[in-house]
């Protein structure tokens, strides 16, 4: 039975749920706020170059991410920092190209993501990330986590700018809404994949928020770290993180291939 239990944990493409997992995630979601920005903004590349530059490199990662069995940390969170900024794009060309409101966004990727989430449990029966094991449910976990970064920025900016609450009080919002649903989660046994989800969703607006107090000048309410610093800080944290958690990987693999008398993969 632990051999099997082992084997399954191995298969599945996505890290289990942990206190890094979601540090990592932050500090990922907050890239992709300030990289978009620096990008667009500061190399002056423009909405349309950014967009299309880190859209190849986001399918060049996601490559590598299907073409591989198990769950792999540095190409799993490369993936993730990639669709983020991917995901922050899309509502910006949206919003700044097209000229769709943040209302607007907002609605439209709800129901999109919705309808995500309804296509996957039709086909699936289930939503858990805990069984991300087939080509088909990983496409349907990639698509799901695209569509929660273009709401995630669609929401933040919408309440920080549109509704004029400013980035520290957004952040605040949003930090109390997590807080609360982790509450329930824990006191109140709500549903764990619902709990996740909606956090998934929340820390998008979240690391956001953060990402644009510490890189926006102080005329318009932020630290004035400026993109590049920002970026870098948090892209630090990340390389940091990723590097724990394939080394954590790395020996639990030989600990679990020691304790069946077999070599580590």
């Amino acid at each position: 039975m632990t051999t099997l239990t082992n084997r399954a944990q191995m298969q599945n493409k996505v890290p289990a749920v942990t206190f890094d997992f979601w540090l990592i995630k932050l500090l990922a979601v907050t890239v992709g706020e300030t990289a978009a920005d620096y990008m667009n903004l500061d190399l002056d590349l423009g909405l349309a170059t950014t967009s299309w530059m880190l859209s190849g490199l986001l399918i060049v990662a996601l490559a590598l991410q299907f073409a591989r069995v198990k769950y792999v940390p540095w190409i799993y969170w490369v993936s993730v920092v990639l669709i983020s900024v991917v995901g922050t794009l899309v509502t910006d060309n949206l919003v700044d190209n097209f000229g769709v409101s943040l209302q607007t966004t907002t609605l439209v990727f709800s129901v999109v993501l919705a309808g995500t989430f309804a296509l996957w449990y039709t086909s699936e029966k289930t939503l858990s990330i805990h069984t991300i094991t087939t080509t088909r449910r990983e496409t349907f976990y990639w698509l799901a986590v695209l569509f929660t970064f273009a709401l995630g920025t669609a929401a933040g900016d919408l309440t920080a700018e549109g509704l004029g609450l400013g980035y520290l009080q957004t952040g605040v919002i949003f930090a109390s809404i997590i807080a609360a649903i982790a509450f329930a989660y824990y006191a109140f046994n709500l549903n764990g994949i619902l709990a996740f989800w909606l956090v998934y969703i929340l820390t998008r607006p979240l690391g956001a928020s953060f990402g644009d107090l510490f890189a926006q000048p102080a005329e318009h309410g932020g630290l004035a770290f400026g993109t590049t610093v920002t970026s870098f800080i948090f892209l630090v944290g990340i390389a940091a993180l990723v590097l724990f958690m394939t080394l954590t990987q790395a020996s639990r693999n030989a600990i679990g291939a020691a304790s069946h008398g077999s070599a580590p993969e």
